[in-house]
């Protein structure tokens, strides 16, 4: 095994919220309010689209906003990685990766292991530079058994919901995690500091159509099914454990470039309302409530994703 490098589960392709789209010469991030599955292949027009996506809304009027899915670990922070991430904007190149205890940082004298405050109370993390960023790998269907399809976010709330359900599934199926029927669904909120914007964000729950009892149940039997085919599932989570620690950063800079363009754009990228701006030049240094209602100003009309 290549030292250096994390040995991540093999992905067949992606799942997003939106995509990458040109305005004005910039490129920005365009959420939406339905899932898409993507293969890894990028034209000019963006992903080229999984012959799932299709598949999955038939059904849904159109709408993909739940998709069945399996997890490949026991463990769920192995199925579902979370950190906070500074990205070279430039060049794409990771350059921190922290748990807001301790963190791993690229320097002139190498990697190190530093402190982390978290991105408040950290220099580097200035304009919004570091945020946290979770990665979800999902199986769909069953031709590839440890293949799978990558989700990836910045929103809290998706990222505190996923890691809460993973934990909480894990306990209750007596550590069958890997084997219950699940389903990715998408959720809408709407808060105060939103303007009555829709927030979406990501859920797991048990898959439509089946009770807790039914899904622990089959849980247990495709435990013992593999059980006694052999398949080692503890030794499967050790092995992706390791890959894992492995590498120092998991994004490969084949991703990074990608990732950075539609999670870390740029402050100046970022469109802008030009009254609250104004606003702010007027009276100064803005106050919380002049940064919120900026922010919600710039969104109205736009879903987002948390």
């Amino acid at each position: 095994m290549l030292k250096g490098l994390a040995i991540t589960p093999p992905v067949l392709g992606r799942i997003s919220i939106g995509k990458v789209v040109e305005k004005n010469g910039i490129r920005l991030p365009e959420k939406d309010d339905q899932f898409t599955i993507t293969s890894q292949v990028q034209s000019r027009d963006g992903w080229l689209l999984h012959p799932l996506n299709e598949e999955l809304r038939k059904g849904q009027d159109g709408k993909l906003r739940s998709i069945p899915i399996r997890l490949l670990f026991n463990e769920p922070d192995l199925n579902f990685r979370a950190d906070y991430s500074l990205f070279d904007r430039t060049t794409g190149r990771p350059l921190c990766v922290g748990n807001g205890e301790t963190c791993k940082r690229l320097t002139k004298d190498g990697i190190q292991s530093l402190p982390c405050p978290s991105p408040d109370g950290c220099s580097l993390a200035q304009g919004g530079a570091c945020k946290p960023y979770g990665r979800l790998n999902v199986a769909i269907g069953d031709d590839d058994p440890l293949g799978s399809f990558v989700f990836r976010t910045t929103g809290y709330n998706s990222i505190r919901t996923l890691a809460a359900r993973l934990h909480y599934l894990q306990a209750i199926s007596g550590d069958r995690l890997a084997c219950l029927p699940l389903e990715l669904r998408l959720r809408g909120k709407s808060t105060r500091q939103s303007h009555g914007t829709p927030i979406f964000y990501v859920d797991i729950t048990v898959r439509s159509g089946l009770s807790m009892e039914d899904a622990l149940l089959e849980a247990k039997q495709l435990d013992e099914t593999r059980q006694a085919s052999g398949f080692d599932q503890n030794a499967l989570d050790q092995a992706a454990q390791r890959g894992f620690n492995n590498g120092a950063f998991e994004d490969t800079e084949d991703d990074t470039r990608t990732i950075v363009e539609e999670f870390f754009p740029t402050i100046e990228d970022q469109p802008r309302h030009i009254e609250p701006q104004a606003q702010l030049a007027a009276h100064g240094k803005p106050s919380l409530a002049q940064k919120l209602e900026s922010q919600a100003t710039r969104n109205i009309g736009k879903p987002s994703v948390q």
